[in-house]
């Protein structure tokens, strides 16, 4: 057990064993259908809020933990004398990022240091395990942060959205572009820059063809990336996961490429069968 504890939040996505063997703290955001609230990924996995969905027709709300919710996560730690570093959530996407400065305020001067990802998804999860293992290296919390503000920049996120109808639940197209969007079979490729969703571009025709188009353009700077990590990140995509991982290990030569969930605060702006291929270009 190193000096310095790493958090992240629920939308890190990162493969549970790798938060259990690397000890990584997470703060779970909220997920309410009605007037229930669910700790994403505690109360609620990602197949019961695609079964409440389906049931209700309706998408829930997402809220970001409370000041009170960090101060609980990271008082035991700091108490301990530990130092913690939190990787949030993009915060041009939440008030997670600002909850969790609050709630650093509480502590003594450089007990906890908040970092905003300006990402989502493993996005964020790539920038954790680079400060898990400069923490392991014995960096300190100074120069964890000073490599993650020159990593951040090089991450690259792009996901394809199956469907429509998540999006058309939520508000964010029109019934009309989501009745023409499936008659048509549009697919529309969201990436995140400056740690905003940003509608980059859609795809026409079968999800083969979508695929094939997601992986072409990671393979398309291959030079660039950063061998160490990739990650294959879906929801309920299994089979194309794996088809992706296959092709991105035989064709990149990368040290590791991981498959992850998304969970539910993912998967409830994207919908099902949504999937990405997240790397970080080398700095």
């Amino acid at each position: 057990m190193g000096a310095i504890k790493i958090f992240a939040d629920s939308t890190c996505d990162l493969p549970p064993s790798w938060i259990n063997d690397h000890e990584i703290g997470i703060v779970p955001l909220y997920v309410t259908f009605e007037d229930t609230n669910y700790r994403d990924g505690v109360d609620l996995k990602t197949e019961q809020l695609y079964a409440k969905v389906d049931a209700t027709g309706k998408l829930p709300k997402t809220a970001a933990p409370s000041p009170a919710d960090f101060i609980s996560a990271f008082a035991p730690y700091v108490n301990k004398g530990r130092q913690i570093l939190y990787i949030s959530l993009s915060s041009e996407l939440s008030s997670t990022y600002q909850n969790a400065l609050i709630a650093a305020g509480e502590f003594p001067d450089g007990q906890v240091t908040v970092f905003d990802s300006l990402n989502l998804s493993t996005g964020i999860g790539l920038q954790v395990m680079k400060a898990v293992r400069a923490a392991d290296e014995g960096k300190t919390v100074p120069e964890i942060v000073s490599l993650l503000e020159r990593v951040r920049p090089k991450v690259e996120t792009e996901f394809v959205i199956d469907s429509l109808d998540y999006l058309y639940k939520g508000g964010r197209c029109s019934g009309m572009q989501n009745l023409v969007g499936s008659l048509l079979r549009i697919r529309p490729v969201i990436k995140v820059i400056d740690g905003k969703m940003t509608p980059a571009y859609k795809i026409r025709g079968s999800r083969e063809k979508a695929l094939d188009q997601l992986l072409n353009n990671a393979l398309s700077r291959v030079g660039e990336m950063d061998k160490d990590l990739i990650f294959v990140t879906h929801s309920l995509a299994d089979e194309d996961a794996l088809l992706l991982q296959k092709e991105l290990q035989t064709r990149t030569g990368a040290r590791e490429v991981a498959i992850s969930s998304a969970g539910c605060v993912i998967s409830s702006h994207c919908g099902a069968k949504t999937i990405g291929i997240l790397y970080t270009k080398a700095v």
